[in-house]
C-alpha cells in the first residue's frame, strides 16, 4: 500500500507547468474586470464557497483554469459550469497573467475555529495514517500549506467550507482533475468528520 501511494505521488510530480512568464499586471486588468466579484482583486474570496486565491500556487491556477475549459467540444476535466464560461473568454496567455497576478499577492491568514475537530486534522496534516494508506497532506502541500509548484495548492488560509466541499468531490468523484487520481485515492479514505476536521485545522496554518 505504501508503495503504492508513493509512485502515485511520484508520478503527480511530473504535472507539465502552464504558467510560466505570465505578466502579473496584465493579470491585473482580468482580475479587475472579469474574476473580482467571486475572488477579489486581490485574492480574498468574500463568499465561503469559493476560494481565495491571494498567494495561490501560478501553476495550479493555470492548470485548474485550463481544465475548466471545453477543448473542441469534448466536458471539461473539472466540471464548473459556472467558471466554464468564465473562462471560455480567457486566452491561454489571460490564463498565465491573470495566474501571475493573483500568485503575487499577499496570503491570506485565517485560524482553525474547531479545536477538537482541528486536532485530527492536525494529525492526518502531519503524519497522516499508514494503516488506511493515507500519507501526510504536509508531504504535498507542505508543512505550513504554502503547496507545491504544478500539482499541489495553497491551503493555507483557505475558507474551510470550500476546502470540505472540495474534499468531499474527491470522494465522491463529481472532480476528477487531480493528477493521478491522488486526491481521490486519498479522500475517500477519509470520513466526513476527518475531512471536516482537515478543512479547519488547514485554514489556520501559517
Amino acid at each position: 500500500m505504501k508503495k503504492t501511494v508513493i509512485l502515485v505521488l511520484l508520478a503527480a510530480l511530473s504535472t507539465p507547468t502552464w504558467a510560466t512568464h505570465g505578466n502579473a499586471q496584465k493579470g491585473r486588468v482580468i482580475a479587475d474586470s472579469v474574476c473580482f466579484a467571486c475572488h477579489g482583486i486581490d485574492g480574498v474570496s468574500p463568499i465561503p464557497t469559493q476560494p481565495h486565491l491571494a498567494a495561490q500556487q501560478p501553476d495550479y491556477l493555470a492548470k485548474q483554469l485550463n481544465d475548466m475549459k471545453s477543448i473542441n467540444g469534448a466536458p471539461p476535466l473539472r466540471n464548473n459550469p459556472i467558471m466554464s464560461g468564465v473562462v471560455s473568454t480567457l486566452s491561454d496567455e489571460d490564463v498565465r497573467n491573470v495566474s501571475a497576478w493573483y500568485a503575487a499577492q499577499p496570503p491570506k491568514l485565517s485560524q482553525a475555529i474547531h479545536p477538537k475537530s482541528a486536532a485530527i486534522g492536525q494529525k492526518l496534516w502531519r503524519a497522516g495514517d499508514a494503516d488506511r494508506g493515507v500519507p501526510a497532506c504536509s508531504g504535498c502541500h507542505g508543512p505550513t500549506g504554502d503547496g507545491i509548484p504544478a500539482p499541489y495548492p495553497r491551503l493555507s488560509g483557505q475558507y474551510s467550507e470550500y476546502t470540505e466541499i472540495q474534499l468531499q468531490h474527491f470522494k465522491n468523484g463529481s472532480r476528477s482533475n487531480d493528477p493521478s487520481a491522488i486526491m481521490r485515492s486519498i479522500a475517500h479514505r477519509l470520513s466526513n468528520e476527518e475531512i471536516r476536521a482537515l478543512a479547519d485545522f488547514t485554514a489556520g496554518l501559517r
